[in-house]
This record gives structure tokens, C-alpha cells and sequence, in this order.
């Protein structure tokens, strides 16, 4: 009791922690018979891309045949009150971006969102939907049959364990999990004020890339994105050209670029080479994106690349970023 921040509240948990134990025990038993798979911050199983979110939840629940770490994702986002301009323009952006296969990530909700889903069921490429309720429930229950689609070549994922009450708080919670799963957030409609802007506040937050679908001054479903524009909270989304730079996808896929080889690295530690050399293969990577990928914790990996920077092989630019360059 005598300990700072030890309280009668974290006694009484020692005191009962077998009760507790035996309440995961049961949860996990559950999970088994139901073909739920739990993924646990610290196992491999966890996506990668949540473990440098501040916020990220310890546990996440799952059903589909989904990878945790795609090598390329996208969120596609906006108001439930699409417009027909908003679904053909979902459907284009999920088409046009569908020969990098990436992976999208949205919420099942009405609108824009269950369009994205639907459009990336109809090219192929893998679709995740986060949850406001466990994955066992499905809201709204009109897109049941959607959901089953999805756990084909993707599935749902939730943090709200199996028979969690349904709570509206859960469905703005849930949004920083899209934001934080996203490598980049496309907003295509939004009113002034909803849960698709407060995906793309956080996703910004979490420097994520963020593109708004510019939209008709006179419609209130175009307000949230062109103020999203208006405050360079986003990019504008003019086409695929616009996610492909800002990912260098197109680099990704140049085959024909040789991998350059390194040399001089004979003083660098063995963590310092190996962020170099993935430095090397990328030419530029933002610090989230390098420790997500390495699997090294943002403060160590910004002191490897403040050394690397002094010794010349690195150099810092905007957004975060940093730039293999070659040493003089």
C-alpha cells in the first residue's frame, strides 16, 4: 500500500488473480470452439502496424482467413449517407488501386464503408472489416451476408471480447484501429462532423497518410473532406497516383531497379546495419513504418538513426522520414 500508484483496487486483483486467470482460461476454450483467433500484443500473430500506436489494444479478436501484417493497406472511409458520386467513386479508387492488392480496411457501416468492402470482394483483393461489436455480432445485420464474403479472403476484427455488451462509445473507439491499421486513409465523403472524420483526425495523429476525395461545395456530405483539405489535414485525392508516390509502391515493384550494395559499414552495430540496409532497399521510410517492419521500439530505432545521420549513411526529411544517402 506504501507503493506509488499500488492501490486497494490492484491488491484485490493479486488477491483473486487465480479467478482471473481462470476467466481467460475459459474466454480462450470459447475462442477455440467458436474459430475465433485472439492475437496477443506480444505474439507474432499481433498486427504489426498497431505495436507504435500509443493507444493500441492487448488484445484483438478475429474470424476470416486474414493476414494480421498485409504488405499493403488501405482505409477507405466516409459518411453512412453516401451519394452516388460516393459509391462510384469507392468503387473506381478500389478498382484502380486493386493491381497492388492491398489490403482495405473500413468498418462495415452503411454507406461509403460497406462499399469499399463490396468493391474490394468484386476485385479480389483482401478486405478487413474492424467491429464495433464482437466478432460474433454483426451490425448492421443487413450486412450479414457481406461479412460472410469477407472471411474468405480477409475477414473481421474486433478488441470486444465474445458477448460484449454492444455500447454506442465502441463504434468511435474502434476507428483508431482503422487508423492505426491503415497505411493510408482515404476519407471519400464526410459531413462536417462524424465517425469518418475522427478516423482521419487520429490516422493524422498517427502519421498516417491521409487523402480527401474533394467533393461539391454545395453538398454537406463533401464539407468534412474539403475542410480536411482546407486545414492540410489531408492530401487531395485526384487518383491511385496520389497513394503509389506517397507509399512508393511503384518502387516496390520495379523489378528492374538493381538493390544497391552497401559498403564502409564496417563501424555500424548490427541493428544499425540492418535498419540500413532496409533503408537501402526502400531509399526513403518513415520511423513508424522502419519499426513497425524491424520490429524495433521507436526510441531505440530514432537513436540508431540519429548515429547513422552523424555518420552520413541517413538523412532526416520531412514527415518523419528518413533517406538513405551515400556517404562522402
Amino acid at each position: 500500500m506504501k507503493i506509488p500508484g499500488i492501490g486497494p483496487k490492484l491488491l484485490a486483483y493479486r488477491k483473486g488473480k487465480d479467478a482471473y486467470l481462470k476467466e481467460a482460461s475459459n474466454l480462450i476454450d470459447a475462442a477455440d470452439k467458436q474459430g475465433i483467433e485472439i492475437h496477443c500484443y506480444l505474439e507474432a500473430n499481433y498486427p504489426g502496424r498497431l505495436k507504435s500506436v500509443p493507444d493500441a489494444p492487448p488484445f484483438l479478436f478475429s474470424k476470416g482467413n486474414l493476414n494480421p501484417n498485409p504488405k499493403r493497406t488501405v482505409g477507405i472511409v466516409g459518411t453512412r449517407n453516401a451519394t452516388t458520386y460516393g459509391r462510384s467513386i469507392t468503387q473506381k479508387i478500389t478498382e484502380e488501386l486493386a493491381r497492388f492488392q492491398p489490403t482495405v480496411i473500413s468498418g462495415l457501416a452503411y454507406g461509403i464503408d460497406i462499399e469499399a468492402h463490396r468493391a474490394a470482394i468484386s476485385n479480389k483483393i483482401p478486405t478487413i472489416a474492424i467491429l464495433g461489436t464482437d466478432v460474433n455480432t454483426i451490425y448492421p445485420a443487413a450486412h450479414k451476408k457481406t461479412a460472410e464474403q469477407m472471411k474468405e479472403n480477409g475477414g473481421l476484427i474486433s478488441e470486444f471480447k465474445m458477448g460484449a455488451a454492444l455500447n454506442p462509445s465502441n463504434f468511435p473507439q474502434r476507428n483508431r484501429i482503422i487508423a492505426g491499421l491503415s497505411d493510408a486513409l482515404i476519407v471519400v465523403e464526410a459531413a462536417r462532423k462524424g465517425g469518418a472524420l475522427i478516423t482521419a483526425e487520429i490516422a493524422y495523429s498517427y502519421n498516417r497518410e491521409v487523402f480527401a476525395v474533394p467533393g461539391n461545395l454545395q453538398s454537406q456530405y463533401s464539407e468534412g473532406c474539403n475542410n480536411l483539405i482546407r486545414s492540410m489535414k489531408a492530401g487531395i485525392y485526384m487518383g491511385p497516383g496520389e497513394i503509389v508516390e506517397s507509399l512508393s509502391w511503384d518502387k516496390e515493384n520495379d523489378a528492374a531497379t538493381p538493390a544497391p550494395t552497401l559498403t564502409d559499414t564496417s563501424d555500424l552495430d548490427p541493428m544499425e546495419l540492418k535498419v540500413l540496409e532496409r533503408l537501402y532497399e526502400k531509399t526513403e521510410a518513415e520511423i513508424d513504418w522502419l519499426s513497425r517492419d524491424l520490429n524495433i521500439p521507436i526510441p531505440q530505432l530514432a537513436v540508431k538513426l540519429l548515429n547513422l545521420e552523424f555518420l552520413g549513411f541517413v538523412k532526416a526529411i520531412p514527415g518523419k522520414k528518413y533517406q538513405w544517402t551515400r556517404p562522402k
